[in-house]
């Protein structure tokens, strides 16, 4: 559940239940409602549960002060990591799955590895329990917040504090993170909700009782939705509220709990919300209408924490009564029954997986593809493949599809490097692939005019999609995985809808064939690039221009946003790479130490790099902000295609025209794997959300999915 799993991560607040309803449950409920899987041995209640990205894990946190790994399917426990000191209120994954954050009573954030169970890192600065803990989307910054009041944001890697967010006049009971790690939401005791600027810290937004025909109670959670358009509340007035995340406005209220919420949270699609409830049940709610859609009853004691799986199919939930259980989200019927979950002895209180970030994965003109351990650098696996010419990770980084000349889409294992399947249907090459944020689907445009989307796992066609008149030569997903966007010879710009597979956006205005196209983080805008030499910004739903980029004197053949979408950087057959201020469209950097046309840029995760590529068979590494020269990475021998970033920004990933696909360490520019199998050009590449597969296009029609580990 990548979105869900990262960026929505709610945390209930360490609220003293004992002053309310005496310490005791309200008493067993008569509605039972059967689950899929009910996890019992919990002496305690369970305060929070979380699904992995890929939906086989689950992690909880207690108050018997450990964090424990379940097997989503069997119920088994895989790890139990002590050190805590006091309740553990906050649970989450990092977005390979590597790592476990937890937050405590005892002050502390502490960083696991999740397979030894050690502690990697105890982060300390907070000077009363620490109640809410939240990933961003590529694992690099951990929020926390905490009864002192204060919100922290940490560096995942160094545990150094990167800034404190002050503002609330009470302790902090929840926090949650943007998708595009732009902002910051947070709830309060005192009935306040606050947006901020994550990069600045500077408040954005406070919803509060004065402002507001708000929440009478004290807040407990929060959480955006996954497109970061709106935000979700719970409160002890027994009410939900769906908040317009920009103006502050109520959207809607929705009512049917009898006691306090303590969590809620949207589905992957952000159609629906799940809460839990004081009352002992689960409610699940149309985002849109307010309707109530399904109770779930079977606790006998508060739910304290709620969650969709990535797939959105299934909820999991811990409460008081000392379980985690595990639900059909659709139907609340039970299809297993598990009771050796017998190890947790006191309150779970938070769980949550982010998608696997541990790897990172690069394609390379020696027709490899190697996949590198992101803390490490160490090799895991090369990828051989031959002319590849687009590689992209799968959401939960167990995949890689890669793209190639020879008109063929591969979809490999990401950890054995074994082939799953080969897409032999176009009848011309592969330009570019990606895959959907949730690693579920793969995207291809072609030379054959046609965009299509692939089931990542059986490798069948979903869509085919006509409407260009010519080549397609750049696609991608939008954040929620809603849309997509596709860049043609034709001259236009095609938003589609992947669900029922219709154009809803025709965007028109370049005056010769768009080369590249992107959404921006939030969703809200796309950038094209055109052999017309500009740089057009539109708005994604209106379809209206926004901004004309003029400065390059060729053609510009790719774009992209940063990571807070406040910038744009372009590359360019006349030689050089251009950063533009998205809002003012002010040129802020001209980088021009390419001797040959620049054919593909990509910014790091970060936003404090970016990565090149181009026809002088070199891959460069540049300071953002400075636009500086880092690093050139030499190897290739011949056009360099395409170019990305691993989740983490420790790796690179490059493909190339001599039919390879390397991996880089992105901080010495040594060669990680050399992935080889494409027969001829590789046109794109690109890394699965979690950093465990690369997928590949090719100018040999196939699409390939490589393990990024393993290479194969």
């Amino acid at each position: 559940m990548s979105q869900v799993a990262i960026l929505v991560i709610v945390a209930v607040s360490s609220f003293d239940r004992n002053s309310w309803i005496s310490g005791k449950c309200l008493g067993s409920n008569s509605n039972f409602s059967p689950c899929l899987i009910n996890l019992l041995g919990h002496s305690e209640g369970v305060r929070s549960v979380s699904f992995s990205p890929d939906g086989s894990r689950i992690v909880s946190g207690s108050h018997d002060k450990t964090v424990r790994v379940w097997d989503a399917v069997t119920g088994e426990v895989i790890n139990t990591l002590t050190g805590h000191t006091d309740n553990v209120n906050s649970v989450s994954f990092s977005p390979d799955g590597s790592r476990i954050v937890s937050g405590s009573d005892d002050k502390t954030v502490r960083v696991w590895n999740t397979v030894t169970g050690d502690a990697i890192n105890i982060l300390i600065g907070h000077t009363l329990g620490v109640t809410s803990i939240v990933l961003c989307r590529g694992g690099f910054r951990i929020v926390s917040g905490s009864k002192d009041k204060t919100m922290r944001v940490w560096d995942a890697v160094t545990g150094r504090v990167m800034n404190i967010l002050m503002g609330h006049t009470l302790g902090v009971t929840s926090v949650s993170i943007s998708l595009n790690g732009s902002r910051i939401v947070s709830g309060s005791k005192y009935k306040t909700i606050r947006v901020w600027n994550a990069v600045t810290g500077e408040v954005v937004n406070t919803l509060s009782y004065k402002a507001i025909t708000g929440h009478n109670g004290l807040g407990e959670s929060v959480s955006f939705s996954p497109d970061g358009s709106k935000i979700v509340s719970g409160s002890w007035d027994d009410t939900i509220r769906v908040w317009d995340a920009v103006t502050g406005e109520v959207i809607n209220t929705l009512i049917g709990h009898t006691r306090g919420v303590t969590s809620v949270s949207f589905s992957p699609d952000g159609l629906r919300i799940v809460s839990g409830s004081d009352d002992q049940t689960i409610r699940v709610w149309d985002a849109v209408t307010g309707e109530l859609i399904n109770t779930l009853t079977g606790h006998n004691c508060w739910v304290e924490s709620v969650s969709f799986s990535p797939d959105g199919l299934r909820i999991v939930s811990g409460s008081g009564d000392k379980t985690i259980r595990v639900w059909d989200a659709i139907t609340g019927e039970v299809l297993n029954r598990l009771n050796s979950l017998l190890d947790h002895m006191d309150s779970i209180c938070s769980v949550s997986v982010s998608p696997d970030d541990s790897r990172i994965a690069n394609r390379s003109g020696d027709k490899t593809v190697r996949v590198l351990n992101a803390p490490s650098g160490e090799i895991i696996s090369t990828l051989r493949s031959q002319n590849l010419r687009s590689v992209s990770f799968s959401s939960d980084g167990s995949n890689v599809v890669s793209g190639t000349y020879d008109k063929t889409v591969r979809v490999c294992d990401a950890i054995t490097g074994d082939e799953i399947n080969t897409y032999k249907d176009y009848s011309f090459g592969v330009l570019s692939v990606s895959f959907s944020p949730d690693g579920l689907r793969i995207v291809s445009g072609s030379d054959d005019k046609t965009v299509r989307v692939w089931d990542a796992v059986t490798g069948l066609i979903i869509h085919t999609l006509t409407g260009h008149m010519d080549s397609v030569l750049s696609v991608s997903f939008s954040s929620d995985g809603l849309r997509i966007v596709s860049a043609s010879s034709d001259k236009t710009v095609l938003v589609w809808n992947t669900i029922v597979g219709r154009v809803i956006n025709t965007l028109t205005g370049h005056r010769q064939g768009v080369t590249s196209a992107s959404f921006s983080p939030d969703g809200l805008q796309i950038v094209s690039g055109s052999n017309d030499k500009t740089v057009r910004v539109w708005g994604s739903v209106t379809g209206n221009a926004i901004n004309n980029l003029l400065g390059h004197i060729g053609s510009v053949l790719s774009v992209s946003f940063s990571p807070d979408g406040l910038r744009i950087v372009s590359g360019s057959v006349d030689k050089t790479i251009r950063v533009w201020n998205v809002v003012s469209g002010v040129l802020m950097h001209r980088l021009m130490d390419h001797r040959d046309s620049v054919c593909s840029v990509s910014f790091s995760p970060y936003g404090s790099k970016i990565v090149s590529g181009s026809d002088d068979r070199t891959v460069r590494v540049w300071n953002a902000a400075s636009g500086e020269l880092i690093n050139t990475l030499r190897g290739h021998k011949l056009c360099v295609m395409s170019v990305s970033f691993s989740p983490y920004g420790l790796r690179i990933v490059s493909g190339s025209d001599d039919k390879s696909i390397r991996v880089w360490d992105a901080v010495t520019g040594d060669v990680i794997n050399n992935l080889t199998g494409h027969t001829s050009n590789v046109l794109s590449v690109s890394f699965s959300r979690d950093g465990s597969k690369i997928v590949s296009g090719s100018s040999d029609r196939t699409v390939r999915v490589w393990n990024a580990v393993t290479g194969c």
